[in-house]
């Protein structure tokens, strides 16, 4: 009967777990489309908070640029005037009178060095020697080429003589006279060819022995027995400085540079010798004022017969200043140490930087005496930022605006 009723048992028994099976479909497939949308929305989230950031740096880097390109906020004040002073001093550099340094001008090896340094040495004393055997045997060798030349040049010179006898008699032709006389010229020539040859090269075996060309002081030895020297300035044997007497250079603001005379008595004074104060000689200046710093170079030579003083010390040069210069007072802070030399920023046409070379007087740590470089009306920048350079736009304000401006 149940056959009869359901003629296909296999159909009926599929499409039953069809019906089963579909409901479990249908509850899958929301679960998927929320997780898709959670996901979605979370890509969604991420990328929204990367512009906003990126924005956010973009306009920090935007304000911190416009920052460091505005002008700098700079206040000016005119420099106080000081007391009127009588004398100045400047900075000087101590060098040896001659300065030399001694190279090889033959090759071969070192045998021999005698001063080491330090060591005082006078006027031709043997420094070192030096052994070249190619030299020698070249010298040989034009020596020899010399006596060939000249035993060429003695026989060419007595057939020459021999065939302008017998020219006069006819009994050779004039032809061949000519060519006798001829060789004769040609092999004294050769003759003096050699001779100069020989001479240069005994010249460079001269060299082999290398001398003090002053009297001084050994101040360097760059070379040991045994070692292969060149020929040239490619390598210092040695290095001499004569110190009997010391240059000193010194640069004069051009305000005082007519002050700067020709033998005058100046004094000069040593941190290595406190208390004590030597006398020098101006012996010449540059005549040309330097269009950089404005100043006068100028040379003092000093006694060191002593030898007290060294090459390459720094000295404080003391010149008397002209009646009734006048100083201003700026504060410490206000100066600017950089390579060029002591330097002050003014401030010009309203608001562009002007880079001054001074020169100071007396410092007592809070404020500084100027004694050259300023004048009544140059307004000062106060505290002048390390990046000022000549010619640049500021922003000049007042203390008050300055003050205002960093409290906020």
């Amino acid at each position: 009967m149940n056959n009869a009723s359901n003629p296909n048992p296999k159909a009926a028994q599929t499409t039953s777990q069809e019906h089963e099976r579909a409901p479990v479909g249908t509850s899958i497939s929301p679960r998927i489309a929320l997780v898709g949308l959670v996901i979605v929305a979370i890509a969604a989230l991420i990328f929204a908070g990367l512009g906003i950031l990126s924005r956010m740096h973009g306009d920090k880097v935007l304000a911190r640029t416009t920052t460091d390109l505005a002008p700098p906020t700079v206040i000016a004040l005119p420099a106080k005037p000081g007391a009127p002073v009588t004398s100045f001093v400047l900075p000087g550099n101590v060098t040896a009178y001659t300065d030399s340094p001694i190279y090889a001008r033959t090759n071969g090896y070192l045998v021999h060095w005698y001063y080491d340094i330090g060591a005082r040495v006078k006027k031709g004393a043997l420094l070192a020697v030096i052994d070249t055997p190619e030299i020698d045997q070249q010298l040989h060798q034009a020596q020899a080429d010399l006596g060939t030349a000249q035993a060429n040049a003695s026989i060419a010179k007595i057939q020459a003589d021999r065939y302008s006898g017998l020219v006069k008699t006819n009994a050779v032709s004039r032809q061949d006279a000519d060519t006798f006389v001829s060789q004769a010229a040609a092999t004294a020539a050769a003759v003096h060819s050699a001779e100069a040859n020989v001479q240069r090269l005994t010249e460079l075996q001269s060299f082999e022995k290398v001398y003090a060309p002053f009297d001084g002081v050994v101040t360097a030895r760059n070379i040991d027995t045994g070692q292969l020297i060149d020929q040239g300035a490619g390598k210092e044997l040695f290095h001499m400085q004569a110190l009997q007497t010391l240059r000193v250079y010194t640069n004069v603001p051009q305000m005082y540079s007519q002050s700067a005379k020709t033998g005058a008595k100046i004094d000069l004074t040593f941190p290595e010798h406190p208390g004590k104060v030597y006398q020098g000689t101006l012996v010449r200046t540059s005549d040309a004022i330097d269009p950089t710093s404005r100043t006068l170079l100028v040379e003092v030579d000093v006694d060191n017969h002593g030898g007290e003083l060294m090459p390459g010390a720094l000295a404080q040069v003391h010149f008397k200043a002209p009646q009734g210069t006048p100083t201003f007072i700026v504060p410490a802070a206000a100066l600017i140490f950089r390579r060029e030399g002591l330097q002050l920023g003014t401030l010009v046409h309203g608001n562009v930087a002007h880079l001054v070379h001074v020169v100071v007087g007396e410092d007592d740590g809070a404020n500084v005496q100027i004694v050259s470089g300023l004048t009544a009306n140059d307004k000062v920048i106060q505290d002048p930022p390390d990046s000022l350079i000549e010619g640049e736009i500021v922003m000049p304000v007042s203390a008050g605006q300055a003050a205002g401006q960093g409290d906020h």
